[in-house]
């Protein structure tokens, strides 16, 4: 009885731990996708809004957030493009880390031009503006650069296994089409069948005439023969 009371315990914690656990998990899945669903909402902000400076704000206020919006687009996009391609490609880990290192110096440029959008000292500010233009470029370019890099390896890849998939069809095509060079032509005879033989053969399939007393009929169709008395 002890042993049975035991086993029950044992079994009872260990659901209770497997719930536990099992609560745990969803809830940190819930906080995940909660804390993305605010990042991405918190982004699309921030672009709305780097959007409206850099078309109503003219002078360095625009150009700051043309800069930050330039920056942060391609990024996302490289971003973007790397992990798609790497369900497919694992050979891009190292472009992912590549453009990890990248991320920091955009990251770090970003918050740059984001401290100095609120700095009051304008002409400053556009003395800097060359420098952080030419900046800009150089992480764009990179970004641009693993990118479309990423997109022709797709492609080429796509392209090979086409080009292999179309000779795969043209061979089977081939194949089903076998009759054309091993089968002898077909020849039909008076009457609309066909047959296959060799050319010089002209021979109906059977010359042998019908036996009439194979004629089917019934003996009341045809005119009985007079009986004649003796």
């Amino acid at each position: 009885m002890e042993a049975v009371i035991l086993i029950l315990t044992l079994l009872f914690v260990a659901f209770m731990a497997l719930g536990v656990y099992a609560g745990v998990k969803t809830v940190r899945a819930a906080k995940r996708g909660v804390d993305r669903t605010i990042t991405q909402a918190r982004r699309s902000v921030e672009d709305t809004a780097l959007k409206a400076k850099s078309y109503g704000q003219p002078g360095v206020p625009g150009e700051l957030a043309q800069l930050r919006l330039a920056l942060r687009t391609s990024m996302r996009a490289t971003q973007d493009a790397l992990n798609a391609g790497m369900a497919e490609d694992a050979s891009l880990a190292e472009s992912l880390g590549l453009f990890e290192r990248l991320s920091v110096h955009g990251r770090e440029l970003d918050d740059e031009l984001k401290r100095l959008e609120r700095e009051p000292d304008r002409a400053t500010v556009a003395t800097l503006l060359p420098g952080l233009k030419e900046r800009t470029e150089r992480i764009t370019h990179s970004a641009e650069s693993l990118r479309w890099a990423a997109r022709d390896r797709a492609r080429q890849f796509a392209d090979d296994d086409l080009a292999a998939l179309n000779a795969q069809i043209d061979l089977e095509a081939g194949a089903l089409r076998h009759w054309t060079t091993e089968e002898p032509a077909q020849r039909r005879d008076t009457a609309g069948r066909s047959w296959s033989g060799p050319a010089d053969e002209v021979t109906p399939p059977s010359l042998t005439p019908p036996d009439p007393r194979l004629r089917t009929g019934y003996p009341w169709q045809k005119s009985a023969r007079p009986e004649t008395t003796n």
